[in-house]
């Protein structure tokens, strides 16, 4: 969120209007930018078809920092994001490519062709031309088809890995006027994009064909796969079909496909009407397609302008579309457009969430991803920062940089059960709710509520209940920690709780198969009443699955000094991490800042204090024991522990406060707040003056501080952070 930074709106490269913008991009060598990179969660253990959600909203490039606006939370229901827009080739924003990446899921690209993109359709396939005179060394005397270059092939590739995403949506809507000849050479094209996308980015690259011209160039939406489309569906990874197919179309898609036989690679996403999905989903599942999703953002485009509409309204909405109403909601379903003629009627139940159509997934596993979240769903209205609130701002932010998990496993409602013997008494209700008012780290929290009605009996009862909130993926021999802050936001007077962080295995088997091998609690003094509590797990049976599908959670112990008096109490959970536990044998060691750097802005009638600061992280080790006791050349002990070399363990970071004093403060904490970095792992922050939030009238200079968040959830202390100082 760097509200001291340029202009929200895209920079020039954020996008390609034409080819040759995106050969001129190509002459300029550009470093990689910093965005989490991708890797893949489990497969499914179910043979349900996937999920590709294809983001059209309001043309795309329209989140601002400076107000609410609209994100995608539920990535625990989709495999592939498309980041669409009007633009020749549409780039996703970091922001978005790291939001997906910490969910597992693939983020790509488009590649649009439209109304008047003829000209460049045929670019893309012979290349960039030289200004030179050339041509042919000597003419030949037999037929020679359209010549095909890989030239944007490598370029669009060489796009993907600097900027971090995955592949592309190739969306072809204008006529090829080279006929058979054309169409012939793009989808030998297509395979050149393919090769070069696996080779520069990796072998989970995708590229998705989306129906629109046919194999005589023809501008002819199918609606289902058949002859006319074939070549581009064998030639891409994926394929996604046009939207207005009558519900027949599902079967007889599948049919076709099951005819290739070998030679299908495989069936791709399959497109849904945009209004009322479940009623297509229906459609799909039975056939065994995956499924399109495309203009999601509909919820909030359509609402926005409703009288009472807030970002929670949305966010209830968007909820129920995507995991399903709560106990008394009812959703309002529209009635059916009539069927096409000669189609047979189809029938409905009621309404159905999208999620219950797909395999869930957890994200990836935490020794190759640390699984981070503050329950953010990307938009806030302040900032805090271990407990303490350093901004507010009515009218919110929005940043897909910091989004988080909101907890996967709490919507519509947590899944309660009884923890210990087991037990036939009703369980509390449990219901959870993002908000925006407190935080821990960011901005927002998870609240989490339970209520039950008295009951008559003794005078004192104990209830110990379980509560996951996120799922996570755990490799069986390793060991891991967990972390987890929270408070109580509601306390009941009637009762006593006891609160401790666990970790379950989740269906197909609910047997227990984790220890539990060490826990702690901080101290009752971390600000705005927050406590932490620390767990070190592994598994305790030998397990088959080289992969386990888990939940972290809370066990909750509820003593009751009544039980004819009602529950009600809620919590809030500000943060949870999971991060492989450090080996034994590591040595000790600490994250943290080596130094900051100003440089001032070269643009004409910039300000002292336009300009970018820069940093860099670093490692320390504690002191050795001693002194060193080898007993000669010929010693196999090493004289000092040696960190493994298949362990990442140099510190990474997920982003950086920064703060500002325009004169000498006797704590760094005492200095304001102006914004954070962009980017996983981004060591840069763009200062204006114009925006900094104190008078610099008189001043002689002003002090900038650092201060890193680690990938593992940690504010580092200020002795580890730095400061730099700018003469005016």
């Amino acid at each position: 969120m760097p509200l001291t930074g340029a202009s929200h709106q895209p920079t020039p490269s954020a996008y390609f209007k034409t080819l040759a913008e995106l050969d001129s991009w190509a002459a300029t060598p550009t470093r990689p930018l910093s965005v989490l990179k991708y890797c893949p969660r489990p497969s499914a253990p179910d043979a349900r078809g996937k999920l590709l959600v294809c983001h059209d909203y309001k043309g795309g490039y329209t989140e601002s920092p400076f107000s609410l606006g609209y994100t995608f939370n539920f990535w625990s229901s989709a495999d592939i994001f498309i980041y669409f827009s009007h633009h020749r080739v549409t780039v996703p924003p970091p922001g978005w490519i790291t939001a997906a990446h910490r969910q597992g899921v693939k983020m790509l690209g488009t590649l649009i062709f439209e109304g008047g993109g003829e000209e460049d359709c045929l670019k893309l396939l012979v290349g960039r031309l030289p200004k030179s005179k050339t041509g042919p060394a000597q003419q030949s005397s037999d037929f020679r088809s359209l010549p095909l270059s890989p030239h944007y092939a490598r370029v669009l590739a060489d796009l993907a890995h600097q900027r971090g995403f995955d592949g592309y949506l190739l969306n072809f809507e204008c006529p090829l006027q080279g006929g058979v000849e054309q169409t012939r050479a793009l989808s030998a094209w297509i395979t050149l994009l393919v090769d070069e996308l696996k080779l520069k980015i990796g072998t989970h690259a995708e590229v998705v064909w989306y129906d629109s011209v046919v194999v005589t160039g023809q501008l002819a939406w199918q609606d289902r796969l058949n002859s006319f489309n074939l070549p581009f569906f064998l030639s891409s990874t994926a394929f996604f079909t046009n939207y207005t197919w009558p519900p027949s179309y599902t079967a007889r898609t599948a049919d076709y496909f099951r005819s290739l036989g070998p030679s299908g690679a495989h069936i791709g996403p399959k497109s849904i009407k945009e209004h009322l999905p479940y009623k297509a989903l229906e459609h799909i599942a039975p056939a065994g397609l995956s499924t399109a999703f495309f203009g999601q953002g509909w919820t909030w485009e359509n609402t926005q302008d409703n009288p009472g509409f807030t970002w929670e309204s949305w966010f209830s909405d968007d909820r129920r579309l995507w995991t399903g109403p709560r106990a008394g909601e009812h959703v309002q379903v529209p009635a059916m457009p009539a069927n096409r003629p000669g189609e047979p009627p189809c029938s409905h139940g009621p309404f159905a969430s999208v999620a219950s159509f797909f395999s869930h997934r957890a994200p990836p596993d935490p020794r190759m991803v640390p699984l981070h979240t503050t329950f953010s769903p990307g938009v806030g209205r302040g900032w805090w920062v271990d407990g303490i609130r350093l901004l507010e701002r009515p009218a919110g932010w929005t940043d897909l940089d910091k989004q988080t998990s909101i907890g996967d496993l709490v919507w519509p409602v947590p899944l309660l059960a009884w923890h210990g013997d087991s037990s036939s008494d009703a369980l509390p209700v449990a219901k959870s709710e993002v908000t925006l008012q407190d935080a821990w780290n960011g901005g927002s929290s998870l609240r989490l509520a339970l209520s039950a009605p008295g009951e008559a009996g003794e005078d004192a009862a104990f209830r110990c209940v379980w509560l996951p909130v996120q799922s996570v993926t755990i490799t069986p021999t390793k060991s891991y920690e967990a972390t987890v802050v929270y408070k109580l936001d509601k306390e009941d007077a009637n009762v006593d709780l006891d609160i401790a962080l666990s970790v379950k295995r989740l269906a197909p088997s609910s047997v227990d198969v984790f220890d539990v091998v060490s826990q702690s609690v901080s101290d009752d003094s971390l600000p705005g009443g927050w406590t932490k509590l620390c767990i070190r797990f592994e598994t305790s049976t030998p397990i088959q699955d080289p992969r386990i599908k888990a939940g972290l959670g809370l066990i909750i112990s509820i003593i009751s000094e009544d039980v004819s008096q009602p529950l009600d109490l809620s919590l809030l959970l500000g943060q949870l991490n999971i991060y492989p536990a450090p080996l034994s044998a590591a040595p000790p060691r600490a994250p943290m800042l080596l130094w900051a750097n100003f440089s001032r802005s070269s643009e004409p009638n910039a300000t002292p204090l336009d300009g970018t600061l820069t940093w860099e992280a670093a490692a320390t080790f504690a002191p050795l024991p001693g002194t060193l006791s080898l007993s000669g050349a010929e010693d196999t002990t090493s004289a000092w522990a040696v960190s493994s070399t298949t362990e990442r363990w140099f510190p990474r970071f997920l982003y950086f406060n920064v703060y500002a004093s325009v004169s000498a403060v006797s704590q760094p904490q005492d200095a304001v707040w102006i914004g954070t970095s962009s980017g996983f792992d981004g060591q840069a922050f763009g200062v204006r003056e114009v925006n900094l939030p104190f008078d610099r009238a008189g001043a002689k200079e002003v002090t900038f501080y650092v201060q890193g968040v680690t990938d593992r959830g940690a504010v580092l202390p200020w002795h580890q952070c730095v400061f730099v100082t700018v003469s005016l």
